[in-house]
């Protein structure tokens, strides 16, 4: 795919890596427990926390990406990739999210491992581009989603996320059949909960007086597209770089333009330029989590994707009623 991110260690050497850790007693990122368990590993929070619902302990899943740890421009370590070769199934969310996964995959010698690339069948949207940024600001060895041919965040369109939760059921049936009608029921009753979701964003976004935010990075397309939103993003897909003085002065111009009253930021990245903007303009600023991962205070307070999503959803009517 057009403008994935270059991984960073050459096939060569991290084939004869695998082989180091293959060779050792036991799979340095094994998870522990039941030997007889399918294991299973998923790239990023999101696509873990929709492993574990179609699952429901029925196998071993692993989260790759730590908790608290912004999944963009993550990369496997050797010891995570030897893991991965153990396996039986990988959940991955595609769509260039995980510009490393294609090659890692294919570093791979397990002919039984299954990867799931759970947003293939959902249509994806064009990455936007803005050419606005200053040319002394350029810097031609950097590389981040904002060189994607796709926008990756899918699952924030409760919709597409019953797709990529139907895709991760049907790769569990594969992998372990005898236990498919366990992983039916389970899709089926998370179906119901994600056509409610959609249904309660539909019915607040109908009252909407307002219909444009101000985010972080361009996560919230998806939702925008589904719900008669638009955004406008202080960084593009990646939330890594911040906003050139041009990119600023655009953003302070749309929140007067439309009375913008709420600025909002992320869980996992630094609200500075967020609060700079709500000072600039004079308004407030909110959290609106794009689910790419949580913070262990949040994963130990019992938050995940239907509860973080109910509170963004509150976010927005506290911003555009």
């Amino acid at each position: 795919m057009v403008g994935r991110k270059v991984f960073s260690i050459p096939i060569l050497l991290l084939s004869l890596l695998l082989m180091l850790f293959s060779g050792c007693s036991t799979s340095p990122a094994a998870p522990d427990g039941d030997d007889t368990k399918i294991t299973v590993y998923t790239s990023f929070y999101t696509m873990y926390d929709f492993t574990l619902k179609i699952s429901g302990g029925k196998v071993d899943v692993v989260n790759m990406v730590p908790s608290g740890m912004e999944p963009h421009n993550w990369e496997p370590s050797p010891r995570d990739i030897a893991g991965l070769s153990h396996a039986d199934l990988f959940i991955y969310n595609g769509a260039g999210m995980e510009g490393w996964a294609e090659k890692v995959l294919a570093s791979i010698n397990n002919p039984k491992l299954l990867a799931i690339e759970t947003s293939k069948d959902i249509k994806l949207n064009k990455a936007p581009h803005e050419p606005d940024h200053d040319e002394e600001s350029k810097d031609t060895t950097r590389h981040s989603h904002d060189d994607l041919e796709y926008d990756p965040h899918v699952w924030l369109y409760p919709l597409n996320a019953k797709k990529q939760m139907e895709a991760i059921r049907d790769g569990l049936i594969q992998v372990d059949p005898q236990n498919s009608r366990f992983y039916q029921e389970n899709f089926r009753v998370y179906a119901e909960k994600l056509d409610a979701l959609d249904q309660a964003y539909q019915a607040a976004a109908a009252t909407f007086t307002k219909k444009e935010i101000v985010v972080s990075h361009q996560a919230f397309g998806y939702l925008c597209d589904a719900y008669g939103l638009k955004q406008m993003a202080i960084e593009g897909l990646s939330s890594e770089f911040e906003p050139t003085p041009a990119k600023m002065a655009k953003i302070i111009d749309f929140v007067n333009e439309h009375d913008v009253r709420v600025i909002f930021f992320e869980e996992l990245t630094s609200p500075k330029v967020a609060e700079e903007i709500a000072r600039e303009t004079g308004v407030t600023t909110a959290l609106l989590n794009p689910l790419g991962g949580l913070a262990q205070e949040s994963l130990d307070a019992g938050k995940e994707y239907f509860s973080v999503m109910e509170e963004n959803l509150e976010a927005l009517k506290q911003a555009l009623k």
